[in-house]
This record gives C-alpha cells, sequence and structure tokens, in this order.
C-alpha cells in the first residue's frame, strides 16, 4: 500500500471528517506511539501534530493494520515517516497495550520504547514541532497527552 504525504493544511481540514466518520462507523483500530530516548543523555521526544490537538505535545506513532504488521513494525514505520529515523522493529520494547472507546471507536493502543539512533530529526508536514526534553516540566504550562505521561510511568 502506498502513503501519500498530505501538507498540514490538508490533514487540520480531514480530521473533522474522520472524527465524524468514526462516530457513524464505530470501527475497532489499531495505534501505536513511541517513547524515544535521546541516544546520548536521559532525554525523550515530544511531539506537537499539525492536524489535530495542536497544542498538546505527546508521542510520535500512528495507525495500523494487525493483519499487516506488527506494532514494532508499525512504530519503526509511523517513526520513519513522521521523523526521518530508522530504527529497527526489534529495537522497540513494548511498555503498554491499552484499549480504550474514546473519540466513539474502539482502539487498542501499544505504547513502546526505543533509543533515538540520532537527535538529528526530519518532520513530516504531520508534526508541527519535536523537542527533546527531559520532563514535561519543561513544556510549561502546555497540555501534554495522557499516552506520554503513562509512556514515562511505565519507562521509570
Amino acid at each position: 500500500m502506498r502513503h501519500v504525504r498530505l501538507p498540514a493544511p490538508a490533514l487540520r481540514a480531514m480530521s473533522p471528517l474522520v472524527r465524524l466518520w468514526w462516530k457513524v462507523r464505530r470501527p475497532t483500530t489499531f495505534g501505536v506511539k513511541a517513547l524515544l530516548r535521546h541516544p546520548d543523555s536521559d532525554r525523550f521526544l515530544v511531539v506537537r501534530h499539525s492536524y489535530a490537538d495542536t497544542r498538546r505535545w505527546g508521542l510520535p506513532g500512528g495507525g495500523y493494520r494487525p493483519a499487516r504488521e506488527t506494532p514494532q513494525q508499525a512504530a519503526a514505520r509511523e517513526i520513519a515517516e513522521e521523523l526521518g529515523l530508522r530504527i529497527a522493529p526489534a529495537d522497540f520494547s513494548v511498555l503498554d497495550t491499552v484499549t480504550t472507546t474514546l473519540e466513539a471507536k474502539r482502539d487498542t493502543l501499544t505504547v513502546l520504547a526505543a533509543a533515538a539512533p540520532t537527535e538529528n530529526l526530519m518532520l513530516s508536514p504531520e508534526l508541527a514541532e519535536a523537542r527533546w526534553v527531559r520532563s514535561v516540566d519543561e513544556l510549561g504550562d502546555a497540555s501534554v497527552s495522557r499516552w506520554l505521561l503513562a509512556a514515562l510511568d511505565r519507562a521509570r
């Protein structure tokens, strides 16, 4: 399957339509989030997406189909697409797997962790910003994803 990269304005325009589809169809979805550790320090990567919750800091990741790839393969793919980093699927360890019914869909989310090979990133249009931080306190009063907080708690 070929992936098409859309510009940030197109992603923002599509986001409400996707959420409406979720409310109507109530699909079962699968996703991954990745806690990436800096290669040379105790920092970790946080990102802000360009298309939804644009002020919230969270983890990179995305959706996948279990019949086509494992959570580790999905995390490796998403990290390559969003950040330009190459990390082998075997280098990801599972921190947690959670099933939620947020946004009117049944979502199974796997949270994984890996060491980044470099701090240099090439952000895709899906991401508005990325930062290496030691603590979420460095983000000030900004909104922080509950998945980011849960991943940090699990990684300790």
